[in-house]
């Protein structure tokens, strides 16, 4: 039986565990604050937040529930808008809301109420309000009423008491009090260990977009419940993260934020706020989409896959070799993946990320592409470049890396290795853009990785002349 708390309610149901969340709320329960939108993680109108208790407290995450199973939620808090509700008042958030004006056919707003409460409620946040509502939409009103209740929110929470946060949030209108006594209520569940049979799903962000209905109907083998597949561990030079690590503990982790300097900046340009909280990087590599921005990322890390059998036994195969053809890659029936590891960056090697979408945010790439390079006396002495969106795959640049190794690092080096990479790719026209479109993109992306980082020794005028 899956059991969690709604709201203020224990829930224990027998329903399956691979209908959506959302459904569960709005049909089961008869919640309708919660909406029903886009169904594909897009539009954040089905926002709700995700408590999980740790150390005796209980942390807080925002996530799209039309692409969640309603699975994950066994063992957790889940907060909808009617479960931040004060008895007779508008609470804090709601009410910027109403005072700037930020609400107009009122479809979209419980996401928005609901995402800007879950910003309150994280004690580490170091972005901004508006960044946490980067995957809400709002298709009336004009963000810039939005984005001022978003920063009269943020002016409030500067007077917070971060060792008594919830008596805090409480007390200033931004929850109700039952949110104190969470915690003891997490603690007295008893929820239930899935069977480990059914469709493999950890998340759901990519399965639950395509095949939400027909997970309903199945038996589910969720993963999310396997700590193991969550480490991020860091020995004899390599760093391990398990498979079902998400976007969003990879940008908080502070060993990583310490290899790459600009993580949280590359990061946020990965989907939304929702779907990096619920987005693990095993999902993103076994979606094989050849623009799936984590494959890009850790193919320029020259990274190697663990993968786990049935038995328990496991195998390791390159990153580089994992994805064999469009939606193929080398998992075999019954294999999982285990984790991914690559050999962390030393004084001399630099990693840059760059993305090119309509949308700076919630969107998925035209193209994109990433860098790894290694220089000693000036002379390029490893490269492992990556792009996206241009071949059946996400794309390992052989040949131009190849090229690169024992080239002095100049603007001359970078134009002839482009040439090279132009030979290795081959672009299609689809929505995103025409093939022609793409080449030019991967083109000055791939400049983008050399001017940044090293701008003294690569001019953009020579590169363009």
């Amino acid at each position: 039986m899956i059991q969690f708390i709604l709201n203020n309610q224990v829930i224990k149901t027998t329903a399956n565990a691979g209908i959506t969340l959302l459904d569960f709320i709005r049909e089961h329960q008869q919640l309708k604050g919660t909406k029903i939108g886009c169904r594909e993680g897009d539009c954040g109108a089905c926002t709700v937040l995700v408590g999980e208790l740790k150390s005796n407290s209980v942390t807080y995450q925002s996530i799209t529930s039309c692409i969640s199973p309603l699975g994950n939620a066994n063992g957790k808090h889940i907060v909808t808008v009617e479960g931040i509700n004060l008895p007779k008042e508008l609470n804090t958030v709601q009410k910027a809301m109403t005072d700037n004006y930020a609400t107009q056919c009122g479809f979209c707003t419980p996401g928005f109420v609901v995402s800007m409460t879950g910003y309150a409620l994280d004690g580490n946040k170091t972005t901004s309000c508006n960044d946490a509502i980067s995957g809400n939409i709002c298709r009336c009103t004009g963000y810039k009423s939005i984005e001022k209740a978003g920063f009269e929110i943020e002016q409030k929470l500067q007077q917070k008491d971060n060792n008594h946060q919830i008596e805090w949030l409480i007390k200033e209108g931004f929850i109700p009090n039952y949110f104190e006594t969470i915690p003891e209520k997490l603690a007295l569940l008893q929820p239930k260990t899935f069977e480990k049979t059914g469709v493999k799903i950890a998340n759901g962000t990519d399965i639950y977009v395509q095949h939400a209905d027909k997970m309903a109907e199945e038996d589910v083998h969720l993963l999310t419940d396997q700590n193991a597949l969550k480490e991020i561990s860091f020995t004899e030079g390599f760093c391990t993260l398990g498979a079902n690590t998400t976007v969003t503990e990879i940008a908080e982790s502070k060993k990583l934020q310490t290899l790459f300097p600009k993580l949280k900046q590359f990061l946020k340009l990965v989907s939304s706020e929702q779907i990096r909280n619920m987005g693990t990087i095993g999902g993103n590599f076994v979606n094989a989409s050849p623009i799936g921005d984590m494959s890009i990322f850790f193919l320029a890390l020259n990274s190697t896959l663990t993968i786990q059998k049935e038995d328990g036994s496991t195998r390791q195969v390159s990153f580089q070799e994992f994805h064999q053809n469009y939606k193929k890659y080398d998992l075999q029936e019954g294999e999982i993946l285990q984790s991914i590891a690559f050999k962390t960056l030393e004084e001399k090697e630099f990693f840059n990320f760059e993305k090119v979408s309509k949308r700076t945010h919630l969107d998925i790439a035209s193209v994109n592409a990433a860098g790894r390079i290694s220089i000693e006396n000036n002379i390029i002495t490893n490269a492992h470049f990556s792009v996206g969106g241009v071949a059946p795959i996400p794309k390992y640049l052989f040949n131009t890396n190849e090229f690169l190794l024992g080239k002095p690092i100049c603007s001359e080096t970078v134009k002839e290795a482009e040439t090279i990479l132009q030979s290795e790719i081959s672009p299609i026209t689809d929505v995103r853009g025409a093939s022609s479109y793409k080449r030019l993109l991967a083109k000055q992306l791939f400049f983008a990785h050399f001017i940044e980082l090293f701008p003294n020794q690569v001019e953009l005028k020579k590169l363009i002349a």
